[in-house]
């Protein structure tokens, strides 16, 4: 496997974690990006962009991020709070009244974007991805629903839905369209190549998502749980009933559409390359090519542990923790301490900061796996242990 890039002293360890990480996936691409304090570390990719055409993987071929973009959102949202346009502690319906509906008038944005809002999934069986692909269709079906237990009472992941509680109240503070929003306060100012709806100039450098067997078993068993007659809620939180294929893409569907790549999805559609993420990640933490995205003042409230340990539904740990809106530390995702906070994504996706050592991180791969994957978590020990 031919690895390309560039490696500074003292990150060599590092940089092996990386090659050892396509042993045994030939179908894999990958890139990973580090910066610290500012400054590019390590940026390095390989691997095939396309394994139905050989294509390779470039320092330019973007992807698939899924959950990462939760991340992104919530760094927006920080911003906002920043500038005085958004209080965590404000309700939602006091910027955005229709979300007032059946009892959720009390629900405050922390909560909402804490995964604590009671709308992990909707009640709705839909049945195609143009249902999802309409932001303003899905805002307000969940500003209308009925939540699935009391808000504030508890937590349980958002996989979805989290994007349009985030992206409608981003543009409601903001007064721009979530996706406007954060290609001109933070990939803009950046040149970070993160996008919330792709435009079609870039879609000849997205790389083709396919899944590890493995997973796709195990999602298809998932899926069996669930019925419009009798919802199983952790999986009609990833998929919507038919919206979406079980295991998340096909070879030319699901978040391998067009259609989909093309549509603002905040919760889970961001399409970034591994050098875009690490560079907003980065600017949350310390100037990068002259910009600092967020205060250490921010970072306190942004970092403050909103939700961890089970979830209303029963389920095995062990369990995220989540800050507003972003992921922290925790036994579910290691990354480099207390300090750290980011999100990761299905199937291998992963990014975050750490404020302590300066860090921004990103390691972004088309080739998904399930349970036991430690691609990215062998890279942050290495990382560690070099640090």
């Amino acid at each position: 496997m031919t690895i390309d890039g560039q490696v500074a002293p003292g990150f060599n360890t590092v940089a092996l974690a990386f090659h050892d990480a396509f042993e045994g996936r030939p179908e894999m691409g990958a890139s990973l990006v580090i910066y610290r304090d500012g400054t590019p570390v390590i940026s390095l990719h390989g691997g095939v962009a396309d394994a139905r055409s050989g294509a390779p993987w470039t320092a330019q071929t973007a992807t698939p991020v899924f959950s990462c973009s939760k991340g992104m959102m919530s760094v927006l949202l920080a911003q906002l709070v920043q500038e005085g346009r958004l209080d965590y502690a404000a309700k939602v319906a006091s910027l955005w009244p229709d979300y007032a509906a059946e009892g959720k008038g009390e629900t405050s944005v922390a909560e909402a974007i804490s995964h604590r809002a009671g709308l992990s999934a909707v009640r709705d069986w839909l049945t195609s991805p143009e249902q999802i692909a309409d932001f303003d269709g899905m805002a307000a079906r969940l500003a209308a629903q009925k939540p699935l237990w009391e808000p504030g009472t508890g937590h349980a992941y958002h996989a979805l839905t989290h994007g349009w509680l985030t992206g409608e109240i981003a543009r409601r503070a903001s007064g721009q369209p979530p996706a406007e929003a954060f290609a001109a306060r933070i990939a803009a100012p950046l040149g970070a190549d993160v996008w919330f709806g792709l435009p079609e100039a870039e879609a000849p450098r997205v790389a083709h998502v396919r899944v590890h067997p493995a997973l796709s078993e195990a999602w298809v068993e998932e899926a069996k749980k669930d019925s419009p007659e009798a919802p199983y809620w952790p999986y009609r939180s990833m998929t919507f009933g038919a919206a979406l294929p079980a295991d998340l893409v096909t070879e030319d569907g699901g978040w391998n559409d067009p259609m989909l790549q093309r549509a603002v999805i905040p919760g889970a559609g961001a399409i970034a390359t591994a050098d875009g993420l690490a560079r907003i990640w980065s600017a949350t933490v310390r100037p990068t090519g002259g910009t600092r995205l967020l205060t250490d003042e921010t970072l306190a409230l942004a970092t403050q542990t909103q939700s961890e340990g089970p979830h209303v539904f029963e389920g095995p740990g062990p369990f995220a923790a989540w800050g507003m809106g972003v992921q922290l530390d925790s036994e579910a995702r290691r990354y480099l301490g207390p300090t750290s906070f980011g999100h990761d994504g299905a199937g291998g996706q992963c990014a975050f900061a750490d404020s302590e050592a300066g860090i921004g991180f990103a390691f972004v791969t088309n080739w998904m796996e399930g349970a036991g994957d430690d691609r990215a978590t062998r890279i942050i020990e290495e990382l560690r242990d070099a640090l």
